[in-house]
């Protein structure tokens, strides 16, 4: 290495933000940024005489980073608890030459101080919910102001009031917010108002369902391209989805499904503010509000990989939780009559609901929840020749039992002749997904029923080639 790209190298580790390690295919540590010491508890000197086995030993390094990627040769992003009981999230790079493991380049970033914000958000939300429950959360002026901004959302319940006043309150800035939930709950709902109440609500609301996207042409369509980027690519090139979102909101909706490559660029885009269209060489500058969405445990996800930590960090920032509808069954006298209004609007007839409909429907579990709801009322509002749903010449009780279960499955023959546990296995689960498609109305039902999420249903309807054959009407 040249004396000048000793001094550049030197540079970088001397004045990052982040704290460097770069350690030798042994794990003894060569050099460390002067940051570090302060972190991890020890002196530079003495970090740097020392080796990462030694460190790990010691608990000043817990787990070691640099002893990963010894034992596995590949990058690695992890956790660590220093020795000083700050919380860092870790990424090391190994560096081969011919082969052999000569060096690793490991950073980490203190994220003690943005965890003890989370917690005195979560501290904060906590007290504010309290505040409304002794201060009567309706009679209060900010809460009648919420009924005439909360536009076609219908909430009742005091749990769904409180989570509305939170939304609108954060609204105004450009905090990513982090809605978690079951499938159904209302998340996508509550983006396009936070989006409303937001100072960016004249700019577009660009929604995308992480799992709806095959993969291959994810980049394509997040990023956009240039002309001639790859074969069949437009002539006059395409802008992504994250350029069509300047100056609104970006909805990202079940996160938890994107591809760990996307994840990659999700975040270098987040970080820089820019975008790098496919084939293109300059970056453009990109302004955008970032809302996501998932009903998985995306903890969890970090833990086995499947979802970068730093990444987790930095969508997490302002999570809310939409709790399911069985938590709140003063919400469903609103919702059903509002997806009434909508259905006597769509079809041109107007129905009402008949008395002995109530008791099942706020008795109900409901475990696909607002969708579930909605998808139960419009196949009532079909099959019913009255203008009252059920229809009394039915009986309300053999209407709400054949709308509201799922046609069973019968259990594929027994393994065939030649035939592996792969192929067997594929064949009973193309016979449980085309029974279901002959009785359910569409990929969410589906998906509830099967207790998987929306796309993955849609994955495996395309492979097996198969299609929603059920249709209320």
């Amino acid at each position: 290495m040249s004396d000048i790209d000793s001094a550049v190298v030197s540079t970088i580790v001397e004045t990052a933000n982040d704290h460097f390690f770069i350690v030798d295919g042994e794990g003894r540590v060569l050099d460390v940024s002067p940051g570090a010491a302060a972190v991890y508890g020890l002196p530079r000197e003495q970090l740097v005489g020392s080796t990462v086995q030694q460190l790990e030993a010691q608990g000043v390094l817990r787990p070691s980073i640099s002893l990963e990627v010894i034992r596995t040769g590949r990058p690695v992003q992890l956790m660590q608890v220093t020795g000083t009981g700050r919380r860092v999230i870790a990424e090391a790079h190994p560096v081969h030459v011919d082969g052999r493991l000569e060096r690793i380049v490991s950073r980490s970033r203190d994220l003690t101080d943005l965890q003890l914000l989370q917690d005195e958000y979560a501290l904060l939300q906590k007290r504010f919910s309290e505040h409304l429950k002794r201060s009567g959360a309706g009679a209060g002026q900010e809460d009648g102001q919420l009924d005439e901004a909360m536009g076609s959302l219908e909430v009742r319940s005091d749990v769904m009031r409180e989570l509305a006043l939170l939304l609108k309150r954060v609204a105004p800035s450009d905090a990513t917010v982090l809605l978690l939930g079951e499938s159904g709950v209302g998340k996508s709902a509550f983006a396009k108002q936070l989006h409303r109440w937001s100072r960016r609500r004249q700019g577009p609301f660009i929604e995308v369902n992480c799992g709806a996207i095959p993969e291959n042409l994810f980049e394509s369509e997040m990023f956009g391209y240039q002309p001639g980027a790859f074969s069949g690519a437009a002539r006059q090139g395409k802008a992504g989805l994250l350029e069509q979102a300047e100056g609104g909101t970006l909805f990202l909706d079940e996160i938890g499904e994107l591809p760990l490559p996307m994840q990659t660029k999700l975040l270098k885009v987040i970080q820089d503010g820019s975008v790098l269209r496919l084939g293109d060489t300059q970056p453009r500058r990109v302004d955008f509000r970032l809302v996501v969405a998932t009903n998985q445990d995306l903890a969890q996800r970090v833990e086995t990989g499947s979802f970068r930590l730093d990444l987790y960090y930095r969508v997490n920032v302002i999570p809310v939780t939409i709790p399911p509808l069985r938590e709140r069954r003063e919400d469903i006298p609103a919702l059903a009559e509002a997806c009434l209004e909508r259905l006597n609007q769509r079809y041109g007839q107007r129905k009402l609901l008949h008395g002995s409909v109530w008791p099942e429907l706020m008795g109900g579990d409901w475990p696909g929840n607002v969708r579930e709801l909605e998808n139960w009322l419009e196949r009532a509002w079909l099959s019913s020749p009255d203008d009252l749903i059920p229809s009394p010449t039915r009986g309300p009780a053999a209407s709400l039992t054949a709308m509201a279960t799922p046609a069973e499955t019968t259990p594929p023959a027994e393994l065939g002749e030649n035939e592996g546990l792969p192929a067997y296995l594929a064949r009973a689960e193309r016979e449980v997904l085309q029974a279901l498609c002959r009785s359910l109305p569409s990929t969410y039902a589906i998906a509830e029923r099967l207790r998987i999420s929306q796309p993955s249903v849609v994955r495996k309807l395309k492979r097996h080639g198969l299609r929603i054959e059920h249709r209320a009407d």
